[in-house]
């Protein structure tokens, strides 16, 4: 069960609107497909939009659906420019710099996919459902409480406008974890109790600082590395665990308790790693750790102990069930999910549209709750950040945001982390 009130964050669709008040009014009821050709747009051009191109055409492919790229945009032009060559589409339909995703938002795309860098998340995502966009957006979908609820705001306009959203938490479309998690709804294992969700490797990838970058560009382009702009490894990567245990346990914790810290981290103002004791109540416990720290072991997954035996990811020990058989057009999770929502638009009629936001919303703020416990050292309530008006962190906002990068009033953040229980997130990044 849902432990997100609807009610408050319906109260944020004006923050959702409001940022796309420029695009005027355009029409808010998109088209089933019924013809063998759709249209589509990207917003970031860097390599998971790539990658995402490429998921989408294979989707199509797979359900025998031609695909035409009519809109691409990223903040950089070398990006355009590379997408526009790697996919061979015409270069007017290439659009570079902060304000250029309201060029796809604006043009005849149906679906829009969205892979910037998540400080960016809530703002594209409202331009395009204002715009009338079936909407593909990454994990994860905001880097602050105050993003994550305008996210969810903008999935009930979705909603009433009767579009298809979809995110990047793939392993809801991968065969093996629905197979495991109808299992665990047969009884396989009883009731969850405990476990541990896990993503220990190393920092995929690190941009330097070039001469005669811009503190904007610099940042943009190394956004891995600041938690304003990715949320901390935390946020940016460990989210599909933390999407793992709420689907598979059914309901989202009502408390963090983390510690964390920096040990040799060569640039940004993140930490090395995290240790989060997730409480979902009636005595259930997540322990969490994450970490990028080069030459230590590695393990990414999840393990849970049930009343009546354990699971770690597709090895069950517990009783013997039967569930029906799963049958999927594409056995990769992440072509899957392009899939699903193809299929969602096609239905459309015939069943409701498909909309994932809720669920990576979800899971984006446990892990977004989870780094503000370790950064402060403090205790952090579900309700601090969806209800408690008078928590702290309820208004926390990262800066520089979406707006600040679209003025040209980008200030540096400092490239050093907080120190738990002396500097606090909310002072120190709002």
């Amino acid at each position: 069960m849902s432990r997100i009130s609807r009610r408050n964050f319906v109260k944020s669709a004006t923050i959702a609107t409001g940022v796309v008040a420029s695009l005027g009014t355009m029409s808010c009821q998109a088209k089933g497909l019924n013809k063998s050709k759709i249209k589509i747009g990207l917003i970031g051009c860097g390599g998971r939009g790539t990658g995402a191109i490429r998921n989408f055409l294979e989707a199509a492919k797979t359900l025998e659906i031609e695909v035409e790229i009519v809109a691409i945009a990223d903040v950089f032009e070398d990006r355009v420019k590379g997408v526009l060559n790697k996919f061979k589409i015409d270069p007017k339909r290439g659009h570079a710099g902060y304000t250029s995703y309201l060029k796809v938002a604006d043009s005849d795309a149906e679906f829009v996919l969205m892979a910037t860098p998540p400080n960016f998340r809530p703002t594209h995502f409202a331009a395009c459902v204002e715009a009338g966009k079936h909407c593909f957006i990454e994990k994860p979908i905001a880097v602050d409480p105050v993003g994550a609820r305008q996210v969810l705001a903008t999935g009930e306009m979705a909603t009433s406008k009767g579009l298809t959203v979809v995110a990047g938490t793939q392993r809801r479309y991968d065969q093996v974890f629905l197979e495991t998690k109808a299992k665990l709804d047969a009884g396989a294992i009883g009731e969850i109790v405990g476990g541990v969700i896990s993503w220990n490797g190393k920092v995929p990838w690190i941009a330097p600082r070039k001469e005669g970058q811009s503190d904007a560009e610099y940042i943009t382009r190394n956004w891995l590395n600041f938690t304003e702009l990715s949320g901390d490894h935390i946020v940016e990567q460990h989210v599909h665990q933390y999407d793992v245990a709420n689907w598979f346990i059914g309901r989202t914790p009502i408390a963090f308790v983390g510690m964390g810290g920096r040990a040799r981290r060569e640039t940004g103002n993140q930490f090395d790693f995290f240790s989060i004791d997730l409480d979902y109540g009636d005595g259930v416990h997540i322990h969490s750790q994450c970490r990028q720290l080069e030459g230590c072991y590695n393990r990414v997954g999840e393990s849970f102990r049930g009343l009546h035996g354990h699971t770690t990811g597709a090895k069950i020990k517990g009783k013997e069930v039967t569930i029906d058989q799963i049958v999927q057009e594409h056995k990769n999770g992440i072509v899957q999910e392009h899939v699903e929502m193809i299929k969602s638009v096609r239905d459309r009629g015939r069943k409701e549209p498909l909309n994932c936001t809720q669920a990576v919303t979800e899971a984006t703020l446990c892990a977004i709750g989870g780094r503000i416990s370790a950064y402060t050292g403090k205790l952090v309530r579900w309700v601090d950040m969806t209800e408690n008006t008078q928590s702290p962190f309820y208004d926390l906002h990262l800066s520089p945001t979406p707006l600040d990068f679209e003025k040209g009033s980008v200030v540096m953040p400092e490239e050093v982390p907080t120190i738990p229980g002396v500097t606090a997130e909310f002072n120190v990044r709002t």
